[in-house]
């Protein structure tokens, strides 16, 4: 009995090649090719159009590109793999180009003639899955076309942002100029032959000079060029006895605390010590233990002699657990004796 193996089934039919003219065999070879059959549409709509808008001054469509957008793929039942979608030139996307590519390619059409005529599929079918060369070449020349425009408008654009920076740095240093030509000029001194307009009228200084603070010789910041409302009140000088503060280059007082606790009770241990550390440690691994263990409760500060052995004897290995007893005690006799 011939067994043959449908690729589009994915299934294996001891009927042979009698399974290509099977209902589900059919049902799935329209559905495989029906979704290439809208893709197909879609992108000979998209190359039309493009064909008429390049007619009319118009052009393909070229948008900016998005890995997330412009990396989908069609599956290709003919050629049986993914096909990218939207082509790619730069950083520039060209929607549905790398489709339109490979449906006008010679391998596509080698390929959609063997699978139709392995599927026993249509004639008809096999006509709407490939894109005529004239069709593409169409496409391709008003693709060309509206790359370069784009490129011209992009140069543009570049351009006139590159004027309107230069622009704004010029605006800048004649502004920066003319602050420093109104400080750079000497003030008009006022007297009775002068004939100029009146002078605008003084700000009264009667308040800042009713101000306490530094005066213009010592050694402070001068806090005269402020407003009147939001001058800084003086205090006075706050000296402490014999002390100082941080403004005077003296120590802050914690620090001073520091030292003196330092120097009273000596050098000061921060944390626990060594010793400290692993009787925790230890503590630790004995609450893991089980608190009703044997010994858990067993007094190790408590002093024994050498002669004192359980009633039940030592750890043995062969023999009777009592044999243990006197072979514990001829051992310790051998060690009396050697010391």
């Amino acid at each position: 009995m011939a067994v043959h193996y449908c690729s589009l089934c994915r299934r294996s039919s001891f009927a042979g090649r009698r399974h290509l003219y099977s209902a589900a065999h059919r049902r799935r070879l329209r559905d495989a090719l029906g979704r290439l059959q809208d893709e197909v549409a879609a992108a000979r709509a998209a190359a039309a159009a493009a064909a008429a808008g390049d007619e009319e001054g118009g052009g393909a469509a070229v948008l900016r590109y998005d890995p997330a957008e412009h990396d989908r793929r069609v599956w290709c039942p003919c050629c049986g793999r993914g096909v990218r979608r939207d082509g790619r030139r730069g950083p520039l996307a060209l929607p549905r180009a790398a489709l339109l590519q490979h449906l006008a390619g010679p391998e596509h059409r080698r390929e959609t003639a063997r699978f139709c005529r392995e599927q026993r599929a249509e004639a008809a079918l096999r006509e709407r899955c490939v894109l005529p060369a004239d069709e593409y070449e169409r496409y391709a020349r008003a693709l060309e076309r509206a790359v370069a425009a784009h490129q011209r408008q992009e140069e543009a654009r570049i351009r006139q942002m590159a004027a309107d920076i230069r622009e704004a740095e010029r605006r800048q240093r004649e502004t920066v100029r003319a602050a420093l030509q109104l400080q750079t000029e000497p003030e008009p001194r006022a007297g009775p032959a002068s004939r100029g307009p009146p002078a605008a009228p003084q700000r009264d200084t009667s308040h800042d000079a009713e101000q306490p603070g530094p005066s213009r010789t010592d050694t402070g910041p001068d806090l005269n060029w402020m407003e009147p409302s939001q001058a800084l009140t003086f205090i006075g000088h706050q000296d402490t006895e014999g002390k100082g503060n941080v403004h005077t280059g003296a120590k802050p007082p914690w620090l001073m605390e520091e030292e003196e606790e330092e120097e009273e009770h000596g050098s000061k241990q921060i944390g626990p010590s060594y010793e400290e550390f692993l009787r925790q440690k230890e503590k630790q691994k004995l609450k893991k233990l089980p608190p009703e263990r044997v010994g858990a409760n067993f007094d190790h500060t408590s002093q024994t002699s050498d002669g004192w052995l359980p009633s039940f004897g030592r750890v043995w290995n062969h023999g009777r657990r009592w044999q243990s007893r006197h072979q514990f005690r001829t051992e310790s006799g051998e060690k009396k004796k050697k010391t």
